[in-house]
């Protein structure tokens, strides 16, 4: 089995300690993962301001970097969504257009190359490998975040949360109001950027009243609002993306 680890930009710019671990974790599971340079962003900012032809040649692109793998892989829900609910409707309009048959042709084809085969990690984990103890170590409280994507879009259930359960040392704390958006949204923080923060807030006294030392989450496009929100608050609650914890042996914070 070969997998094609999609970092995304965020992670790739802000956090590639979450694609590192990505990476560690796979191979503790005996994956063989590949990383190819040509990946770049999977247009989701451009699509969701309204640029959505400026979007084709990124799903072309997209497609093009991960035609070798069996599995695409990403520790993001958000960019995951992008590429399964998005990359068809993209195709369908071109299509609609009356555009070029060939043209149409080709973003048809490579969304349904990449569509079928892309995975948020949890999503993997349990589906596709079929684990649920991927032998991890973290003994710390933690309390989960379910971001919108996760929970809406790709409609995640349980499968962080039973990961979770079976990391060795790890207490979950449950969070108040889990299922409420944390306020980033990506360019609604930006656009409406009075009613994120409020929202952030709300997220953050919740986290707070858990008592946890760590909120963890499948995307870290939310948890760069939480944990700025968090900071602000001079809390102490560090911000995990899922990943680092699932890759953690020796229960350190990283």
């Amino acid at each position: 089995m070969r997998v094609g680890l999609f970092v995304t930009c965020v992670n790739d710019t802000l956090h590639p300690g979450t694609g590192r671990a990505v990476v560690t974790l796979l191979e503790r599971l005996g994956v063989r993962v590949g990383f190819p340079a040509e990946q770049s962003c999977c247009g989701q900012p451009l699509f969701n301001t309204g640029y959505r032809r400026r979007t084709e040649p990124l799903l072309l692109r997209h497609a093009a970097a991960f035609r070798d793998y069996d599995h695409i892989v990403t520790p993001s829900a958000s960019c995951a969504a992008m590429v399964r609910e998005h990359y068809p409707r993209i195709a369908a309009r071109a299509a609609a257009e009356g555009r070029g048959g060939r043209e149409s042709a080709a973003l048809a084809e490579a969304a349904a190359s990449v569509v079928p085969r892309t995975y948020e990690l949890t999503e993997f984990l349990l589906d596709v490998l079929g684990v649920t103890d991927v032998g991890a170590y973290f003994p710390h409280t933690v309390t989960y975040h379910p971001t919108c994507h996760g929970l809406r879009a790709l409609r995640l259930g349980d499968r962080p949360r039973r990961l979770l359960e079976h990391v060795r040392g790890l207490e979950l704390r449950e969070l108040a109001g889990a299922e409420e958006c944390c306020g980033f949204g990506g360019t609604f923080a930006v656009k409406n950027a009075a009613v994120s923060a409020a929202m952030g807030a709300d997220k953050a006294r919740a986290i707070g009243d858990t008592g946890a030392r760590a909120v963890c989450a499948v995307d870290n496009s939310c948890l760069l609002h939480i944990g700025g929100t968090l900071a602000r608050a001079g809390s102490r609650v560090r911000p995990l993306h899922i990943a680092q914890i699932l890759a953690s042996t020796d229960g350190s914070v990283p």
